[in-house]
Parts: structure tokens; sequence; C-alpha cells
């Protein structure tokens, strides 16, 4: 009888094992119910790393590639050229002066080209440069000297941006680690009468400064920082990220304007505009950009915003866009109390890609389609022109357009017409101008290229969204301009004047060149779609973003309401 009982005691003792681990467990639990609020990076998203566990690229062998394949690849070298040189001559500083290779500091000293690289090191596939950039990130502070301070605007969409991109394609905790931590340090920036984001903050103090427009905020910088907050507020349920930058999107939906006309600067003491200027250029074009991204990113599950973007979108057609009177060249301009300036800008060339999404994400009407996809060609083209007019086959950064009528009202003429020729005004290809002679339609105002991103980002977007390869084609051109003219010894430099060739080049090499540009023209040269549009946005830094579904918790805590019963204004 005794040994039975001695066997049924040693039967019960992996139980009793069992029970303790249990309630050791729920202890656990218990003690630390807040975890993944205060420790964010202990939590693994619900969406998948695509480029976590990537292999390395297949060696190149016998087997042959594809035109494209070929080309991507010229686009891999040359971003390894110029993080090379980076590394090389600037490593541990911002920016790399590829002229006298050395570097410089231009935006807080945090090693900018490396956080703005990251995600284009993943989606280029070039793991050993991620992975030695992964411990320079886990020791970095963001701290800053008294007196010295950090430009919101810049910080959020090249820092935080790049961080949060390259944590959601590669999965490592640590970036979103310091994400989580830069983010915080630069919450004081809202501490404004109407949150609107001071220019610049220091990350320690708190303190933070105005910039060139006193107590004015630029509108393209109050709008360009949702993306990344309401992305960094489902990653960690922190309420104040979607909190602070939900504010300033209250103040977009309330304001009362002419026309739907949002100007480019607003006042941080009032709370409304302080000028009337509207435009898609510097002061204002990102902001455009992320009133539909931000609907895109978090699974159009925010009205509001798509009420927003639909009235601001129809006034740039209705009020901004023209076409020249000989070749008929279809631009954007800005306007000034209504009167347009016939001034174009290379940055504005961000938005005939921007059209193109629109038009394929957005439930449109079928005329509202239309007329989005045709602005979209008709202006990408016209971007296109000013690269193919030029002796360095680049751009210039600002034209003055030959003043001609609305690109609507000639719509309008041409649909009453019958549509005689089936082209709509402004979509006809002219063939380029090249010659000091040559009749261009417009004139160079400013006269350089600044490795900027903008026109082969929209040919990116049109190659996705319409399957042209002539657009394939451009950006191909465009690249080879860049290698014959802009190309150094240790990088790629912006270009005082496109006007002759071989152009003058300038000391500089920005991050987002190698942020924006070069992948860009990876991705249009890729036949693999590697970011598909409906499951990744792109920040204005060329950062993509996963699409997220607000939970029913994230709702009801960060007070998202459902649909609106107000009609969205139409063309």
């Amino acid at each position: 009888m005794d040994a039975f009982r001695k066997k049924r005691l040693y039967r019960l003792i992996p139980l009793g094992v069992v029970a303790t681990c249990l309630l050791w467990g729920l202890t656990q639990l218990t003690s630390h119910s807040n975890s993944i609020l205060d420790h964010p990076w202990l939590y693994t998203p619900p969406h998948d790393h695509p480029f976590r566990h990537s292999p390395p690229p297949p060696p190149h062998g016998p087997k042959q590639q594809t035109k494209w394949a070929v080309r991507a690849d010229a686009v891999r070298n040359a971003f390894r050229h110029a993080y090379g040189g980076y590394v090389k001559y600037a490593g541990s500083n911002d920016e790399l002066l590829p002229v006298s290779n050395s570097a410089v500091n231009n935006f807080n000293g945090w090693r900018l080209t490396l956080v703005d690289s990251l995600d284009t090191m993943l989606l280029m596939e070039l793991h050993d440069e991620f992975r030695e950039a992964v411990p320079i990130l886990a020791n970095m502070t963001f701290a800053l000297e008294e007196g010295s301070y950090a430009p919101f605007f810049e910080t959020v969409i090249r820092y935080l941006g790049g961080l949060l991109s390259a944590y959601a394609l590669s999965g490592e905790p640590i970036l979103l680690a310091r994400a989580d931590d830069l983010g915080t340090m630069l919450l004081p920036a809202f501490n404004t009468t109407h949150g609107l984001p001071m220019y610049a903050v220091n990350t320690v103090s708190g303190e933070t400064r105005p910039g060139w427009t006193g107590s004015d905020i630029l509108w393209a910088e109050a709008l360009s920082c949702q993306m990344e907050y309401k992305y960094l507020a489902h990653l960690t349920g922190r309420k104040f990220y979607f909190d602070d930058v939900e504010r300033i999107m209250e103040l977009m939906y309330g304001a009362d304007l002419d026309d739907d006309q949002f100007p480019t600067k607003w006042s941080a003491r009032t709370g409304t505009p302080s000028n009337d200027q509207f435009s898609v250029g510097a002061f204002a074009d990102s902001a455009h950009e992320y009133l539909l991204k931000q609907y895109l990113l978090s699974g159009m599950s925010e009205p509001k915003v798509l009420e927003l973007y639909l009235r601001d979108i129809s006034s740039v057609l209705r009020n901004l866009l023209y076409i020249t009177p000989d070749r008929q060249l279809l631009y954007v301009t800005d306007a000034y109390r209504s009167k347009p300036s016939h001034t174009f800008e290379h940055l504005s060339c961000f938005l005939p890609g921007l059209l193109a999404l629109g038009a394929h994400t957005l439930p449109l009407s079928p005329r509202d389609r239309q007329l989005h996809e045709w602005a979209a060609q008709g202006l990408a083209y016209t971007c296109w022109i000013t690269y193919a007019d030029s002796e360095t086959g680049l751009g210039p950064d600002e034209m003055s357009m030959k003043p001609g009528g609305k690109w609507l009202d000639a719509v309008d003429v041409w649909e009453r017409q019958g549509r005689p020729g089936g082209v709509p005004p402004g979509l006809a290809e002219v063939p380029p101008a090249r010659g000091k002679k040559a009749k261009k339609d417009y004139t160079e105002m400013k006269l350089g290229y600044l490795l900027r991103p903008e026109t082969v980002e929209s040919f990116y977007l049109m190659w996705r969204t319409t399957g042209d390869e002539a657009w394939r084609e451009r950006g191909w051109a465009v690249f080879q301009a860049i290698e014959k003219e802009a190309r150094t010894e240790s990088g790629y430099a912006s270009l005082s004047s496109v006007m002759t060739s071989p152009a003058p080049k300038k000391d500089e090499m920005p991050s987002f060149f190698t942020a924006e540009t070069l992948k860009y023209l990876y991705l249009l040269f890729t036949d693999e779609d590697l970011i598909p549009l409906d499951r990744w946005v792109f920040n204005t830094e060329a950062h993509p973003l996963p699409v997220f579904q607000w939970s029913d918790w994230e709702k009801e805590r960060y007070g998202i309401s459902g649909p609106s019963h107000r009609q969205s204004q139409v063309l």
C-alpha cells in the first residue's frame, strides 16, 4: 500500500510543476500589464517584415538578365558608390561633400545619410551595409547641446520616417525603440497655442525656436508629420502621438477658406491663415501629399481626411493648372490672391504622381478619375520635357512659364467642340526643344539641378498605375544623365546649371539622393513590385510605411469617427 501511494505521489509531481508555472506566468502578466506601452520594442506588430530574412542576391553568372534587371543593377551600383563615399569620407556626419571629399553636419549631426538610406539598403538587398548600420543606431541618443535645435519638419520626415520604414521592412526591434525615443523628444514642438509645430526644438531641454517665418508656420511643416506619428501611435499605443498631430487636422477641418485654397502660411498664435498664397510648391508641397497618404496609410478608415484631400485637390485643378500657348505644356503654378505667378518649380513635379496614386486607389466618380488621370499624364510629361529640353538631360529647379489659359477651361472647350484630335489639351507629347534659340514656352529661372527626386517619383507612380513603359525609358534617360553629369570620385554632386555640358558641380550630396532619387529609380526598373501601392505608402522622403487598420479599441481611444455625411466638393 505504501509503495502504491508513493507511485501516485510521483505521478502528481508533473501536475504540480505545471500548476506552479501557470501561477508564475499569471503573476508576471499581472505585474507587467503595461510592459508593451512602457517598452514598445517588445511588441511585434501584426504586419509582416518582408525584408527581414531576405536571401542575398544571387551571384552574377552566365544566366541572362533582362534589360530592366541590368538597369536596376546599375542603380544599385550607383547607390553603393554614393553610400560608400559617404561612409569613407563622412560616415560620422550628416552628408558627404562629394567634390572636396569631406563632410558636413547640417541636420543635427546624427548621421543623416545613414538613417535616410536604411530602407534603400533593404530594398536593394544590401544586407552587409544594413547590418553595419544597426549597431550605430542602437547607440544613438539624439541628444543636442544647449543652444542647438533640430528642425522639426526635416527631422520627422528624414530621421523618424527613416527609422519607422526600416523597422517595418526589417523587424529590427532597436529601430522602433529609437523611433519611439525620437518621436517623444520632438513632441515639445507642438506646445503652441493651437498645436501648430514650432520650426525647431532642442531634444534635451524641449526648448523651441521659430524659423525665418517668425510666428508663422509653413503649411507643409504643419501637415507633414501625421503619417509618421499616427503609425508610431499604432505601433506603441501612445495616445499623445495621435492627439498632437490630429489637433492640427482639426484646425484644417474647420478652417474658413476661400474656394478651399489652403494658404502656405498659418499663424501659430491664432491658428488661422496668415497669407493669401495658394501653392503646391516649396511651402506647401508635402501637405497636399499627406492629405491623401495618411488616409491610405490607415486603411481608408479616416473619412474626414479623404474629404479634405478631395476638396483640396479639386481646388488645385480649378485654380493652379494652366497650359502654355504654343507647345500646350500643362503646368502647375501658385497664386497670390488668386493671381497666378506662372512659376513652375521642380518640387511641384511630385503632383502628377500624387494624382495618379489617388486615381488608382480612391473611389472617385468616373469623371473625376478621368480628370485626375489626364492631369497626371500631362503634368508628368511637362516635367519630363524640361529635362529633355536641357543640354545636360536634367531639369532646372525653377521656370517661368509663358502664360496661358486655365487647363480646365481648355478641356471644357475641347469637349464642347467634340474632342477634336482625341487628345485632351496639355497631353500632346511634343518633341524636345534644345538650343539657345529653341522656343520652349518657358524661361529657366533657377538653373541648377539639385539631385531632386520629384520627377522620377512621378515616373515611378505613373509606371505602376498605368503600365506604360515609356515612363521607365524616360527614367533611364534621367539616370544616364545623372551618371554623366553628376558623378564624382566619391559620390554624386548637385549641379549649378543644366544649361551647359559638362555641368559645373556644387560640393553637396543631399541625403534625399540616396533616400529618394535612387530608390525611386531602382523601383522603376525592377520588374518585381517590391512595394505594392495597396500595401505600402511612401512618406514625403520616400520612406515606405505599411498600410494598417485602426482596431475598434484604437478608434475609441483616439476618437476616430465613422463616415461623415458632408458631401465632398466636386470639380
